[in-house]
């Protein structure tokens, strides 16, 4: 980005943000982004640059304007040529945006923005990326992408300071590098079909930084050395359910300017007692603050007793206040250092939101149990664990000797979740992992291998909801012990279509003498599984599979589909993925949870109930327990002795 020029208002227009300015009333609450570690790629998301200035609602109303912060605050005096640029708009809007100075370089600068007043000759733009309302209308219910183009029609195609935040669909992995070579905070993920929720902080945007940066709150400082003036370290704190936890100090990142301006602020709220129940080691004395600032740190990790490693001051957050920042569980699985250490046996763990299970003679750490995985049903992380260590009799020997694609979504089922697939140096001893030679990485990864208890409880703890294991086992890495089809509705395809299919496909399998079993996805699926014993290599797997799919289309040429691509397939086809059936493919393994609203499972079937009236959201953590005490294990046929392929292929061409 280019410098450009703007001509800026006489200084006296300028007043500082602080206490003294204006409060709107009824002021618009923004919506608020989930934070996540890794890029990725979905077709069903958006991806924006992640600006580096203040979030800013604008309500324009007959030429009249109101800009301000998150919390109310008016910008109206502090950025006068935005609010210039707004009043040029002819629509009675109400918009959401980030206001942005940029530097010589064209990057965005929030020091040069925090003192606009001194840094005029800069240019300063209002990058406005949603639309809330439009004459009148609310238009927060309508899928963000219909938003978006509402929102560029509305925004000049050519004004120095009102720009349109424009985005990219699918590639957020490219985005984000590209986001890195040009040093920018890094990027906004947003799902094309949501919703605007005022004031609340969803699943459906996720921002993933470039630089490894979080807010915290500034509760003391400590003495000056040597020639330095105003103070030595900013003392840091996260807020814990149980008050104030001490995160650090840092002394690093500041200049003489920094740190006339943030004593200024600090020596106007000194206090004489200590925001922590416990006693903090510093290399200086300290003088306490009231808590009510917050600075944005820059570091390498969070400790595992919750403190910053390597901590760098940035900048203080004038917009931000400690009512904004999330609970520290939130980003970290640290320990409390007050409390003491807890052991629960594995069939009490739903009795209390303990530190540890006792599994056997193996001590498992369980995190946060009380979290909110499932907002609408009320259902706790805890309440995941106690699943999977109730159903672990039935799952695990789905899941013995086979390496583990972990999906771990660790903010619950609105946190569009992660894959992870390297045991890494966190996974406690009692963890078996297998080196594994990846080509698409290029090294060995280490997968892990679930055959107890203990392993389950700890991917549970990793956030994984659902559990992916591979088609094959250790024993035997290139010959799968079954045959999967994935029977994939589209947008526009109905379940009894689902149900048709299936029953399609057991009619082909029939014909070839085929011992075959169904399944839910758990999602708006169905699985088939044919049993193969481990004689044969994945590739002539696949290609069976194929063989399969191919004869049920035929079959049902009016809504299947053997088209990947959904472009060419369009929503009104079932595709028949015959591609499950590849080395190192995973799927939700039977009885495995789903992060989808209800709490759903991956159920199997007795073939006589797929009929009309069968829906995945039938089976639940609620009720398969003791649906499998009274129908028994019925997939346990998926791990006999296999079909004889070369009798299925001349049953098949008779």
């Amino acid at each position: 980005m280019a410098e450009r020029k703007q001509s800026p208002s006489k200084k006296k227009f300028y007043k500082v943000r602080g206490a003294g300015s204006e409060k709107i009333m009824n002021a618009v609450k923004p919506m608020l982004a989930k934070e996540t570690n890794t890029p990725f790629d979905d077709k069903d998301w958006l991806f924006e640059i992640k600006w580096d200035g203040y979030r800013a609602i604008s309500e324009i109303k007959d030429g009249e304007v109101k800009l301000y912060s998150r919390n109310g605050n008016s910008f109206k005096n502090a950025y006068p040529l935005v609010v210039s640029a707004l009043q040029k708009i002819k629509h009675n809007v109400i918009l959401d945006g980030e206001i942005v100075v940029l530097n010589k370089k064209g990057q965005p600068d929030f020091q040069k923005l925090q003192h606009y007043e001194d840094n005029t000759q800069y240019p300063i733009c209002y990058y406005v990326f949603d639309i809330l309302q439009i004459d009148g209308r609310k238009i927060g219910e309508l899928p963000l992408l219909k938003r978006k183009e509402l929102l560029k029609q509305i925004i000049p195609n050519k004004n120095a300071v009102l720009k349109y935040a424009d985005h990219i669909i699918g590639k957020g992995i490219g985005f984000y590098k590209a986001a890195q070579q040009n040093n920018l905070e890094g990027i906004m993920a947003k799902k094309t079909d949501s919703e605007y929720y005022e004031g609340s902080r969803t699943g459906n945007w996720l921002k993933i930084k470039h630089h490894k940066s979080d807010e915290v709150i500034v509760v003391g400082f400590t003495e000056p050395a040597g020639a330095r003036q105003y103070f030595g370290a900013l003392v840091l704190a996260t807020k814990t359910k149980n008050g104030l936890q001490y995160a650090g100090h840092t002394g690093t990142g500041f200049n003489d300017e920094t740190l006339e301006n943030v004593f200024g602020k600090l020596k106007k709220i000194i206090s004489k007692t200590s925001p922590f129940k416990e006693k903090v080691k510093t290399n200086m004395p300290v003088t306490w603050v009231k808590p009510v600032y917050v600075a944005e740190i820059k570091f390498t990790e969070w400790t595992t007793d919750g403190k910053m490693r390597h901590p760098v001051f940035l900048q203080m957050r004038a917009d931000k206040t400690i009512k904004d920042l999330v609970m520290a569980t939130k980003k970290n699985n640290f320990k409390k250092a007050s409390q003491p250490k807890k052991i629960i046996s594995a069939d009490k763990a739903e009795l209390a939101n303990k530190e540890e299970l006792l599994i056997g003679k193996t001590k498992v750490k369980i995190t946060n149990r009380s979290k909110i995985y499932f907002p609408d049903d009320k259902i706790t992380k805890g309440d995941v664990v106690d699943y999977y260590q109730k159903m672990a009799a039935y799952i695990l020997p789905y899941l013995k000797d086979r390496p583990e694609s972990l999906k771990r979504n660790p903010g619950g089922i609105m946190d569009a979740g992660f894959f992870h697939k390297d045991a890494g140096d966190n996974a406690p001893t009692f963890v078996k992992s297998v080196p594994l030679f990846s080509e698409s990485a290029n090294k060995d990864i280490d997968y892990i291998i679930c055959n107890d208890k203990a392993t389950l409880a700890y991917l549970n703890n990793l956030g994984c909801i659902e559990i992916n294991p591979w088609n094959s086992t250790t024993k035997k890495l290139d010959n799968p012990d079954y045959l999967i089809i994935d029977i994939d509705p589209s947008d526009k395809n109905n379940f009894e279509q689902v149900i048709e299919t299936a029953n399609a496909f057991k009619k082909v399998l029939d014909k070839a003498n085929a011992e075959c079993f169904c399944k839910t996805s758990g999602s708006t699926g169905l699985h088939i599984f044919v049993p193969m014993g481990k004689k044969y290599l994945y590739e002539q797997v696949k290609d069976f599979a194929h063989l399969l799919c191919t004869l049920v289309h035929e079959l049902l040429p009016g809504f299947t589909s053997l088209e990947r691509n959904l472009a060419r397939r369009g929503n009104k086809n079932i595709y028949l993925d015959y591609l499950q059936n590849r080395r190192g493919q995973t799927l939700a393994c039977a009885y495995s949870l789903r992060p989808k609203k209800g709490a759903t499972v991956s159920a199997p079937l007795h073939w006589k109930e797929v009929k009309k009236g069968l829906h995945p959201s039938q089976f639940t953590i609620h009720n398969i327990l003791a649906r499998v005490k009274k129908e028994g294990d019925l997939f346990k046929g998926v791990l006999s002795k296999g079909v004889d392929l070369k009798k299925c292929l001349e049953k098949l061409s008779e």
